[in-house]
């Protein structure tokens, strides 16, 4: 008997990995975080799955159906949203699992973030523009942030911040950043990305909020801050690499496809 962690991805049914779809057709069990899971990716789920929604389980909960499961020697596919290498609660259910010696394996998801991405249209390093992305949040009920893991601390760098968990204090975000970006500073917040109901909103740090302010968006978004957020696709043809440059020399050009 094994416990399948799986990462669902950002929404799409569609943008689960191969692997987790294939895990999904295969147990008997699955159990799912369906406040943030779609019912669209169980359709992956063949006819005859338990499915247990843990939206209104504890962790000694989930950790009795592991228990249960094992007892009954029925593999189960444990569905978290997004990817399960950021806030995804899975350590706490691995260290359940180690105690009473049951197998688990990871499969990793299409992140929120490469979602968000795409939404936009868009890379989000760019040649001396931006080539670091710090992906963060905000202290919670939750989970606590370390004091050195500030926003002010990341802003520092000038580094692209991809704030999750946190447009419901986009004001605070605003607020703390603006001394280091500027006013002028794109600003972007993706909303339910890849969802049919997505919301993308663009604006700058002395603009988002107003912007936001029309929408009913409270959860499920990422706010994007940093100068490569609002560079126009002429400004960004300004700033090519020098990988496929013609006169760029590496090891690969010039040999047969």
């Amino acid at each position: 008997m094994t416990v399948h962690f799986i990462g669902a991805g950002p929404g799409a049914a569609d943008l689960i990995t191969l692997r987790g779809r294939d895990l999904l057709a295969q147990s008997a069990i699955c159990l799912y975080a369906g406040s943030i899971v779609p019912p669209e990716v169980l359709a992956h789920c063949p006819d005859g799955t338990r499915l247990v929604n843990t939206a209104p389980l504890s962790l000694d909960d989930i950790e009795a159906e592991f228990i249960a499961a094992e007892q009954a020697g029925k593999d189960i596919a444990r569905l978290h949203s997004g990817d399960l290498a950021m806030w995804s609660a899975v350590a706490e259910q691995i260290q359940r699992l180690k105690t009473h010696g049951i197998a688990y394996t990871l499969t990793p998801g299409v992140p929120a973030i490469a979602a968000a991405a795409a939404a936009l249209g868009q890379e989000l390093t760019l040649p001396a523009v931006a080539q670091s992305l710090v992906l963060t949040r905000l202290s919670g009920r939750a989970s606590p942030m370390p004091a050195e893991e500030s926003l002010e601390n990341f802003a520092i760098s000038g580094a692209t911040l991809a704030i999750h968990l946190a447009v419901h204090r986009l004001a605070e975000i605003v607020q703390r950043l603006s001394p280091f970006y500027g006013p002028d500073c794109p600003v972007a917040v993706v909303a339910r990305a890849s969802w049919p109901d997505q919301v993308i909103l663009r604006g700058r740090l002395s603009t988002i909020e107003a912007e936001a302010a029309s929408t009913e968006i409270t959860r499920t978004a990422i706010v994007l801050v940093g100068p490569s957020i609002g560079l126009a696709s002429e400004e960004a043809l300004s700033r090519e690499s020098a990988l496929y440059d013609s006169d760029y020399q590496r090891r690969f050009r010039g040999r047969a496809p």
